[in-house]
């Protein structure tokens, strides 16, 4: 058994542990990606189906199913993306990585739909990074700290 990693949905209502390794990490820009999160592009990663187990709220789960045999889980309660699968590949599940709260060793392997990517997305942006909200945010205190 590999490092135990936690995570879980916006409100806390899902929590879940994944007890194996996480692969394959892509960011993925396709549009269904991007209509799914509501941003610019989607992080997720591969883990065995046995190797995540939900704490809590696995009652709570929604799914869509855009088509046949390929569904996406969400919290009821706060919509918040968390797997997908694929009944071509039933041993293993598609996890939002935005969903966890422990550190992972493994890292993104590349930028996938990038032709489909959203035309505002600018993947070499040379941003300026800030550790909190940018500086001359109106109403700072209107918003809380992750």
């Amino acid at each position: 058994m590999g490092k135990v990693v936690n995570g879980q949905c916006l409100c806390g209502q899902v929590k879940v542990c994944v007890s194996g390794p996480i692969s394959s990490i892509i960011h993925c820009h396709c549009s269904l990606c991007r209509k799914s999160s509501g941003t610019a592009y989607a992080t997720n990663g591969f883990v065995a189906r046995k190797d995540v187990q939900f704490l809590h709220g696995d009652n709570d789960l929604g799914c869509y199913s855009l088509r046949p045999g390929k569904q996406r889980y969400f919290c009821k309660t706060c919509a918040s993306p968390l797997y997908s699968e694929n009944s071509a590949d039933p041993a293993r599940i598609r996890l939002r990585l935005g969903i966890l709260d422990d550190p992972i060793e493994a890292r993104p392997m590349s930028h996938n739909f990038v032709s489909s990517r959203a035309d505002w997305d600018d993947l070499d942006a040379d941003l300026p990074r800030y550790d909190a909200h940018e500086p001359g945010r109106e109403n700072v205190a209107a918003y809380t700290k992750p």
